[in-house]
């Protein structure tokens, strides 16, 4: 993998503010394996930029828990075929072109385990959308759209031993039981880690933070 720059998170949240005043609209993505950190340092992003920025994740496409039990995938949710790709290239689309109302998009509820359509609200105003998940750096059809759509993607690393320890706590909070949540980390999470590990070089920034979040 492409070796990590060891960064302050206050060096990256002057990176997002820079990209925020960049133009009419910017569209930052934050990706890394499972459990880097993804989502905290992405609304770490969105609440330094402020009012003009929003989050927009990849898993408000997870495929409804209905779906994915009918595809046999559903002991695997999370992996790289339980996301509606094209539909979130298509809502990309459309936050990039910057639509003169409103672009309503999904989210995912974890007590719920589904996603819920029409969520996340993105006005016209806002200058900066901030998108996280595992795949934006996928160079397969139709993940390698998303990378064109992207004005700067960021990949997240961190120590492989924290990042499973994490997980593990993570799966905990939701339900399982240490044994179930152990094996779904080093099992499912764990290949789409090594899925993730080889786009890095697709980013603009590899970045190991300095001063990473207890969680």
């Amino acid at each position: 993998m492409t070796p990590a720059q060891l960064m302050p998170v206050e060096d990256l949240l002057a990176r997002a503010r820079a990209l925020a005043d960049a133009g009419p609209r910017q569209l930052l993505g934050i990706t890394g394996a499972p459990g880097a950190g993804k989502s905290t340092l992405a609304a770490q992003v969105v609440e330094a930029v402020g009012p003009a920025a929003r989050l927009v994740p990849m898993d408000g496409f997870h495929l409804a828990q209905d779906e994915l039990h009918r595809l046999g995938r559903a002991l695997r949710k999370g992996s790289i075929d339980t996301f509606d790709a094209n539909g979130y290239v298509s809502m990309l689309r459309r936050l990039r072109r910057k639509e003169p109302t409103s672009v309503w998009a999904p989210q995912f509820r974890r007590d719920l385990e589904e996603p819920i359509a029409g969520a996340i609200e993105v006005p016209p105003e806002v200058r900066l959308v901030v998108t996280e998940g595992n795949y934006l750096l996928i160079p397969n059809w139709p993940w390698d759209e998303v990378r064109a759509l992207l004005h700067e993607a960021w990949f997240l690393d961190l120590d492989d031993d924290l990042r499973r320890r994490r997980l593990v706590a993570r799966h905990m909070a939701y339900g399982r039981s240490e044994q179930d949540a152990r094996a779904w980390a080093m099992g499912s999470d764990e290949v789409n880690a090594a899925l993730v590990a080889g786009t890095a070089e697709h980013a603009d920034l590899v970045v190991r933070l300095a001063d990473p979040p207890p969680g």
